[in-house]
């Protein structure tokens, strides 16, 4: 594939190439990964550069260490957002890329403008395994918690607020929310690989694989809905009339907005589902509660087991296979929501570690574990990460976990009222590692879908993320710390934003104990104390009757 990309380079008489991670559909974890093919980076973002006489991996804070040695052999490992393809290449250097695979704003922040982008369509030939054709599958309104026509007037109204007469929702995500519709495309999330435009006047012009969709003509009879093959796109644009789009700037490709800037205006570069997405409804709210009890059952029982197992022998390929059979004892549980990093020792200080068969290591008595694990259940999605011990830690380990614990339970019982948004929530979380000099390079928390992705913004706990909470919202509060070649520490729950009269407040979604053997007591106040009492006081509350007795009896040990 190499070899491709250097006559590419040579044919078209550029100066370099640029290979994204994803596909057409813009998802974070798809079946084609071209960066993974000719890179051998197996991270779910990051970018790769082809100069004539060199080659860049560019990957954020998560990846830098999991790049360097699955990479970093062949390709210089650059770190976004420090460094940018436009700080290495040469004013007005000529570069390739594939228009199917870029969004225009995920050009502009690569390069600006002052370079000479080349479209170019090229596909890779890459070995595909045929896979069975899963139709898509509809969602019953008593589990999505409300009607398809609910949500689109919903959005219409907003269309028409704005002048839009077209909507092109090109995130498979969105569109699943939008008509309460699931698929089997993805190997971790539900999501349905399809694209849409919806008119002002309602009616949809649906794009996929039209074999997979043959179940749902019929429970979209009422609706104005037209199902067209994937590459009728254009077909459809010339027989519109004239009128105003809204696009969707995170995943309409470049050369989908070419289309239709040749015969619309675009006046919208944000798909308003995201904002209607991310606030779940009661029904999804009660079914991510019950997903996450199931859930906690499950993990609850494995951080027993291995913590009363004689660890001879037991290896990190091993711990995620047990962890799953525990998993699969609960008859809503489908598949992971993401591949486990199960990272011992040093591998725990990569932060989106995967174990393989050169990685795979023996977990020592004075390893620490890193587990970062969830599931995809009939109807939530969770995403959970525990840290653990096997013997009594050093004062360092113990000082450095409590102080990721403290900023944990900080973000859990901040006030969102005052702070608002996760920018003023992850300075929050890093405050009692930052008074030591310490810090970690990811975000506190991400956005989670409801049955669909495990990474869904808007709403995030970054740096970088003003959006405001609101009711509804879900996220992950994982704080962290990172020693490279020695271990690795995060603390993760899923919480969502509850309200109580006029107040906002996070609610612990996630059910499963915290390892007390690293903590440093003396480093907690009453107030915190007092927190991890109640947390796990509530977590024996939902999931004792579930436990054998000698589970019972070690989670109630844990309520001190």
């Amino acid at each position: 594939m190499s070899n491709e990309i250097n006559n590419i380079i040579l044919k078209n008489n550029l100066d370099g190439y640029i290979l994204p991670k994803n596909d057409n559909y813009f998802t974070e974890y798809s079946t084609i990964n071209h960066l993974k093919s000719i890179t051998n980076f197996s991270g779910s973002a990051g970018f790769a550069l082809f100069l004539k006489k060199a080659r860049y991996l560019f990957v954020d804070g998560r990846y830098t260490l999991q790049a360097e040695k699955e990479a970093g052999k062949k390709f210089k490992i650059l770190e976004i957002p420090y460094v940018w393809p436009k700080n290495i290449l040469k004013h007005k250097s000529k570069i390739g890329f594939n228009p199917n695979l870029f969004t225009q704003e995920t050009l502009n922040k690569y390069f600006g403008d002052t370079f000479n982008l080349v479209p170019i369509n090229f596909s890779f030939r890459i070995k595909t395994i045929k896979k069975k054709i899963n139709p898509f599958f509809k969602l019953d309104n008593l589990v999505a918690g409300r009607s398809v026509n609910s949500k689109i007037n919903q959005l219409v109204k907003i269309m028409k607020k704005k002048k839009i007469d077209y909507n092109f929702i090109s995130s498979g995500e969105n569109i699943c929310w939008l008509l309460n519709i699931r698929g089997n495309d993805l190997p971790n999330s539900p999501v349905a690989n399809c694209k849409m435009i919806i008119t002002k006047e309602k009616k949809i012009f649906f794009f996929s694989n039209l074999d997979k969709i043959k179940n749902l003509k019929s429970l979209f009879k009422k609706f104005k809905i037209y199902f067209l093959k994937e590459k009728n796109m254009l077909k459809c644009l010339v027989k519109l009339k004239n009128g105003n789009f809204s696009i969707d700037n995170k995943t309409c490709s470049v050369f989908e907005e070419n289309l239709i800037n040749y015969k619309f205006k675009i006046i919208g570069r944000k798909d308003p589902v995201y904002d209607l997405k991310s606030i779940k409804n009661k029904t999804e709210i009660k079914n991510m509660i019950n997903a996450h009890i199931e859930d906690g059952v499950a993990l609850t029982k494995f951080l027993y087991w291995i913590k009363n197992h004689s660890l001879n022998n037991l290896s990190e390929k091993k711990v995620e296979k047990k962890l799953e059979i525990f998993r699969k004892k609960s008859k809503n549980y489908l598949y992971p929501s993401f591949d486990t990093i199960a990272g011992s020792g040093p591998n725990g200080a990569i932060i989106h570690y995967r174990s393989n068969k050169i990685s795979n290591r023996i977990i020592r008595k004075k390893d620490l574990l890193l587990l970062d694990s969830g599931g995809q259940y009939k109807w939530g999605t969770t995403d959970v990460t525990r840290t653990m011990c096997f013997s009594n830690p050093s004062n360092e380990i113990k000082d450095i976990f409590t102080r990721v614990l403290k900023g944990h339970i900080a973000v859990s019982s901040c006030d969102i009222n005052k702070v608002k948004n996760g920018h003023n929530i992850d300075k929050i979380a890093r405050k009692s590692l930052n008074s030591v000099g310490l810090d970690y390079r990811h975000g506190t928390g991400h956005g989670v879908g409801a049955f669909l992705n495990v990474h869904e913004g808007p709403q995030g706990i970054t740096k970088n993320n003003y959006v405001k909470l609101k009711e509804g919202m879900v996220l992950s509060n994982e704080p962290g710390f990172y020693k490279k070649n020695d271990f690795g520490i995060r603390i993760e729950n899923l919480v969502f934003v509850r309200k109580s009269k006029s107040k906002l407040y996070f609610e612990n979604l996630t059910m499963a104990p915290i390892d007390i053997d690293l903590i440093n007591f003396k480093l907690l106040n009453n107030k915190e104390k007092n927190y991890l009492f109640k947390y796990h006081f509530k977590v024996y509350n939902n999931i004792y009757l579930y436990l054998n007795k000698s589970e019972k009896k070690w989670l109630a040990s844990l309520i001190q």
